[in-house]
């Protein structure tokens, strides 16, 4: 089977015609889908979701970036996605879900995931996301020229955590069963994966391009379980770039450009 990787495809920046065609070019590159989150914006996440569904015909796995909840609520976007997700048999929305199964020797699992700002220097960092004023569940922490930080830390921390949670059991769950796992979040869960333009993030920006929470968990998992291979899928940054963190823990962050959506690799599942 062969499985094609896409994340911050961000299909809002395109007019109809123009999603369409993209939709439709890589229809025919792969049997299956796996998106690593920024589909859309929550005013269109579940339209998007649905024309993906329509034209691929074919199972789509994904999660949820920080954009598809922007100019709406974390809690409520969550729900929409997993209610439709059970109209429509090809999407998969592995935050709502458990351990699916690609072949009797791969399983994929996946959460939206969160930056928890538990990495790098969050009291010293000036770096202000949208996501802080377009979110439901952040803006309240914004005033119009100050952040109350100490709130917003503990907003993100809950975020992190509970991504974690989830993680925990459904990687337990797929390497007591399967020789391999790919596991698919929006934001990188180590500091060596979040990437841009070639580098890694600094301390001013870690805090809010990398989950702690989530990485804390997959190394636990797979130092305890050296039979199993984890990769990771993730996005976030707009910077590309890959790191082995253990021997059997590998981690992949797709590069992203507005406007311009791309598959970022196609595996082949045995």
């Amino acid at each position: 089977m062969k499985l094609a990787w896409m994340t911050d495809i961000h299909l809002n920046f395109l007019e109809p015609a123009d999603r369409r065609r993209f939709l439709q070019t890589a229809r025919d590159q792969a049997d299956a889908f796996v998106i690593s989150g920024d589909i859309a914006e929550n005013p269109s996440i579940t339209g998007v979701l649905t024309e993906m569904a329509d034209v691929w015909q074919k199972p789509i796995h994904f999660v949820l970036g920080n954009h598809d909840f922007y100019r709406g609520s974390i809690g409520k976007t969550r729900v929409e996605v997993a209610e439709l997700a059970e109209e429509l048999e090809s999407l998969k929305y592995l935050t709502a879900i458990g351990v699916v199964g690609l072949s009797p020797q791969t399983a994929i699992v996946g959460h939206d995931g969160w930056a928890d700002a538990r990495l790098g220097d969050f009291e010293g960092s000036d770096v202000i996301l949208n996501d802080y004023g377009l979110i439901e569940e952040l803006h309240k922490w914004k005033g119009s020229l100050y952040l109350d930080k100490p709130a917003l830390r503990d907003a993100l921390n809950v975020l992190g955590d509970e991504a974690a949670r989830h993680f925990e059991v459904v990687l337990q769950e797929a390497v007591a069963q399967y020789a391999a796992v790919i596991a698919v979040t929006h934001v990188p869960p180590f500091k060596e994966a979040a990437w841009y333009n070639g580098r890694h993030s600094d301390d001013n920006y870690l805090p809010h391009f990398a989950c702690k929470a989530v990485g804390d968990v997959m190394r636990k998992v797979m130092e305890a379980n050296p039979q199993s291979r984890l990769l990771v899928l993730c996005g976030h940054t707009h910077g590309s770039g890959e790191v082995q963190i253990l021997e059997n823990l590998q981690v992949l962050t797709g590069g992203a450009e507005y406007g311009n959506p791309v598959v970022q690799r196609i595996f082949d599942i045995g």
